[in-house]
């Protein structure tokens, strides 16, 4: 108990890397372990922006916590905590969080081996950067004047956040063609593979095809929603073009691991972006036999919200924050890396077939020491000779993450109204572009992968 305790400790103030005190728990990397850490410091900033900009959270406080005024006054935040709330406080929360990791991400460029001192500050050292993050984000409060601020930041956040976009869909594309290379190399071994990637790829067809049905049935109105039907009925029809495009004969001469898997993959992230747009729109209101009706969203409030509007808020926040975890995740893999410049070169079609194929690129690397005499559970240093992974590369991508959620929690250009509500349920005009945009851009990237081998027959193209 001693030793896990000492542990603890060198991991929160020393070097050393983080482990918890289970020793039942099976040996962590060294490298899994500080992503991890990591990605809990941006979900705590992450949920802390989400509380802030929750309406439903703030009347909470003021019917339930007793002297509410007295201590909001007592910090200096105004009578009900303005200052704590709303979209300047989402801005300068992300603030915080996006100077933080930019900061490491100029710390740690060109960092080779674990043996570079600051791969130690990388890995370890977690109260001292916490307290550094809670500073930055608190110090981002007494920033003056705030319009200018605000005005200033947007545009930094709109810059970040369009780019987090392009490389989100990027390793989307990366993703689904490695997924597919994967499980189509244990066909020639084991017929079994084939019924893997059929099952995979008809669940994702039918979750998309329901996503449609769903839309077209809730998000539609015989009497108008016209642009809903537009972008509904265009990005379908881009799906069904991409998913023929993916099996026909000239992709197939180029691409023999081309197939419905990736498209089934990319049409129900396609979908789910055109969710995103449509639900995140303002209503329209018609008039039918002299009464007034709401359209284009399943069920508007006539004023103020409801316990529904904020579970669907919060569940859409989860969704969308799941999908940044996974693009900041991902591009500490070695195909990732590759595709976006920023690592070695790496075939996956060499690797062996699993049902976990995005976890074994970290089984390979060969393991250097394994610490064992602290007590708790055994932690694996496996970048002693070489890091696993681009260090300044990943706290970069956690930058643009950060500036990401600011963008999309506040509406991108509609902040004054932000609200979590808002954004994910009301919605505004600005939301739904992005996200409109954003489903056009991932076809076409999938579709330069296709077309691309086709158009530049000269180069060699590792899709």
């Amino acid at each position: 108990m001693c030793g896990c305790f000492l542990s603890q400790l060198l991991c929160c103030c020393g070097p050393a890397p983080c482990s918890l005190c289970c020793g039942f728990l099976p040996a962590i990397r060294t490298s899994t372990g500080t992503r991890i850490m990591y990605t809990l410091f941006h979900i705590l900033g992450t949920a802390v922006c989400c509380v802030m900009l929750s309406p439903s959270v703030s009347e909470a406080l003021k019917k339930n916590v007793p002297f509410y005024p007295d201590i909001c006054e007592s910090i200096r935040a105004g009578k009900d905590c303005e200052v704590l709330v709303g979209y300047s406080a989402v801005y300068k929360v992300c603030f915080g969080m996006a100077a933080f990791f930019f900061l490491l991400f100029l710390f740690l460029i060109n960092v080779k081996t674990s043996r570079d001192f600051r791969a130690s500050v990388h890995n370890g050292f977690w109260f001292f950067k916490f307290v550094i993050l809670i500073a930055f984000c608190t110090g981002a409060f007494f920033i003056p004047d705030k319009d200018n601020f605000v005005q200033v930041w947007m545009y930094v956040g709109l810059g970040g956040g369009f780019l987090f976009i392009i490389i989100q869909l990027l390793l989307l594309v990366e993703f689904a063609h490695t997924w597919n290379k994967n499980w189509s190399s244990g066909t020639s071994r084991n017929k079994l593979w084939y019924l893997a990637l059929g099952f995979a790829t008809l669940l994702f067809y039918a979750i998309a095809v329901a996503a449609s049905v769903f839309m077209l049935l809730l998000y539609t109105h015989r009497d108008g929603c016209t642009l809903n039907k537009i972008v509904i009925g265009v990005n379908i029809g881009l799906c069904v073009l991409v998913s023929a495009l993916a099996i026909s004969s000239c992709v197939q001469k180029h691409q023999r691991n081309s197939g419905l898997l990736q498209a089934s993959i990319i049409s129900c992230y396609v979908m789910y972006l055109t969710f995103s747009a449509v639900s995140s729109r303002p209503a329209e209101t018609i008039t039918q036999d002299g009464k007034e009706e709401t359209i284009c969203l399943p069920s508007v409030p006539e004023s103020g919200m409801n316990v529904g509007d904020t579970a669907v808020a919060a569940a859409a926040a989860v969704i969308m924050y799941g999908c940044v975890v996974f693009a900041c995740l991902r591009t500490t893999t070695r195909t990732s890396s590759s595709v976006l410049g920023v690592g070695r070169n790496y075939d996956f079609a060499n690797g062996k077939a699993s049902l976990c194929f995005c976890c074994v690129e970290d089984e390979d690397i060969p393991v250097n020491e394994v610490d064992e005499e602290r007590g708790g559970q055994k932690v694996r240093k496996n970048e002693k000779n070489s890091v696993f992974y681009s260090y300044s590369f990943f706290h970069f991508i956690f930058f643009l993450a950060s500036l990401y959620v600011m963008m999309t929690l506040t509406g991108w250009f509609s902040f004054h109204n932000a609200g979590l509500e808002v954004t994910f349920v009301h919605g505004n005009w600005s939301t739904f572009w992005v996200k409109a945009a954003s489903s056009w851009i991932c076809i076409v990237l999938y579709a330069w992968t296709l077309v691309a081998p086709i158009c530049c027959s000269t180069r060699e193209f590792r899709a």
